[in-house]
């Protein structure tokens, strides 16, 4: 392996890998981006918008589940995004935490504030509600949630956002003087498992759930009208109405279009009866307004082939980026104690921060989609790299070293004939780590919209589909085996022939 090999190697994949980059972003760089969360009424309701405006003759890019309330608020002013459904409630109570904008006109007022006009509302009132399968609540006498006070053994599940939000769990709890210890953080739609299998007995609701009816839960009055109402509203940024007039009126038709009970239907179909979201929205259209909407089915083979591309790119950037710097960081680990010391504890630390919450981090820098997707991945790859070349500089036998040391080669040369070939099995075997470890949490930057085989697993998950999510496992899994062997094959052509192990015999 001549001096430099890896770092070679590094800029050799940089050079092939960041072209089909630069012209995936310059595809979707889109007139008009419409976000969702990651529930099926978002979908459907995105979906709906993003008809619309492509009926109206502009360009549009729907990136859907997207995640939390947060993710979606910041990418929309941030310009990433330019319209997404939301809830009037969630606006006053979570992103602007002022319970007293209870009116139309003090959100709207707060909104320009940000840039930001919303429409009137879609049609329906989607609030809160806690719920409890109808026998047991039947059985225990619940029908409010003031009732919940007087069996503090229950078990709550509720999804991580309801837990941490301002109108959610923390006020709630409040609110009621509930006693409840044993809470339960966890996906949505996976808390309707748990309380049909017994795992949980309450569990937060949105009342147009299609699954109230269909695992016959009973929804717990509110008493005490804590949670406020939930209109679906689209918001939407200023400009937009500049940019894209035609679009925002066509947007606009969808105010007072969807009653409760419809969205309930319509959730129910993609839900429950697994239609698609594009298609639930196309006939919605067309049967309410006469439109004709679109719907792109791919096959199989065409959307594996998609979603490796995307894998593909998040995991060979990030890695490329983390072998020019780690193995650098490296040489300077091994040459200097207490500067390897700070480098080897920063990437620790790093390495220890959840990988979603390491994805939510990176937004404000780079925004949603691919960059804060692959900045993550960068970091989370830098420490098995940094140490393995630490490790394989510092394991090199003193004699070797003196030897090359009395030959009078300059610390440069020095580094890059001798140091680098001897340790690069060590690098290398960092480098397999850092590959495998990418390919896993790559999957993790679907909920910032940065696709791969991550995009079918949270799909699958939210509409309780293991079709779907093993179109994205079993891809992700056959992937990091391929990676591994093919760091096996780059051994016997970086790694100097007298360093590689013999097999066993």
């Amino acid at each position: 392996m001549s001096g430099y090999g890896l770092v070679g190697l590094a800029v050799a994949v940089t050079i092939g890998v960041l072209p089909q980059v630069a012209a995936g972003a310059e595809e979707s760089d889109e007139r008009i981006t419409v976000g969702s969360k990651a529930f099926t009424e978002s979908v459907i309701l995105g979906e709906l918008a993003a008809q619309l405006v492509r009926r109206s003759g502009a360009s549009v890019s729907h990136r859907r589940e997207l995640g939390g309330t947060r993710v979606l608020w910041s990418a929309l002013l941030r310009g990433d995004l330019d319209l997404y459904p939301e809830y009037t409630g969630t606006l006053s109570q979570e992103i602007f935490q002022e319970p007293e904008l209870d009116g139309a006109a003090e959100i709207r007022a707060a909104l320009a504030r940000h840039g930001l006009r919303m429409s009137r509302p879609i049609g329906f009132n989607n609030t809160y509600a806690l719920g409890m399968r109808e026998a047991t609540a039947a059985h225990l006498g619940i029908r409010t949630i003031s009732d919940l006070k007087r069996h503090p053994e229950l078990v709550l599940g509720f999804s991580n956002e309801f837990i941490d939000r301002g109108d959610g769990w923390p006020s709630l709890r409040a609110r009621y003087g509930l006693p409840h210890e044993n809470v339960r953080g966890l996906q949505h739609d996976l808390a309707y498992r748990g309380i049909e299998a017994g795992q949980i007995d309450v569990m937060d609701l949105y009342s147009t759930d299609a699954e109230i009816e269909y695992y016959e839960l009973r929804a717990l009055r509110d008493d005490l009208a804590h949670f406020p109402a939930y209109n679906a509203v689209i918001v939407y940024r200023a400009d937009l109405a500049e940019r894209a007039p035609e679009a925002v009126a066509s947007i606009l038709r969808l105010e007072g279009l969807v009653s409760g009970g419809v969205m309930t239907k319509l959730n129910a179909r993609a839900k429950l009866e697994r239609v698609l979201e594009d298609r639930v929205a196309a006939d919605f259209l067309a049967s309410a307004l006469n439109v004709e909407g679109s719907v792109a089915e791919t096959a199989l083979v065409e959307r594996l082939a998609r979603r490796t591309r995307e894998h593909l790119t998040l995991v060979a950037v990030s890695l490329t980026a983390a072998i020019l710097i780690a193995v650098p960081l490296g040489v300077v680990c091994a040459r200097t104690a207490r500067m390897g010391r700070l480098i080897l504890g920063a990437a620790g630390i790093i390495q220890t921060v959840p990988a979603l919450a390491l994805l939510v981090f990176m937004i404000p820098l780079f925004g949603i989609n691919e960059p804060p997707a692959i900045a993550a991945l960068f970091l989370y790859s830098l420490l098995p790299i940094v140490r393995n070349t630490c490790t394989g500089l510092q394991d090199i036998p003193v004699q070797l070293r003196e030897s090359a040391e009395a030959l009078g080669l300059p610390p440069g040369v020095r580094l890059r004939r001798i140091d680098l070939p001897l340790a690069s099995r060590s690098i290398l075997a960092g480098i397999k780590t850092s590959a495998v470890i990418n390919v896993g949490f790559a999957t993790i930057g679907a909920f910032i919209g940065a696709g791969g085989y991550g995009q079918p697993i949270l799909t699958g998950l939210r509409r309780d589909d293991l079709g779907l999510i093993m179109e994205g496992a079993v891809p992700a899994a056959v992937l990091a085996l391929l990676v591994q062997e093919l760091f096996e094959l780059l051994e016997r052509v970086l790694v100097p022939k007298g360093l590689r192990l013999k097999p066993a015999e």
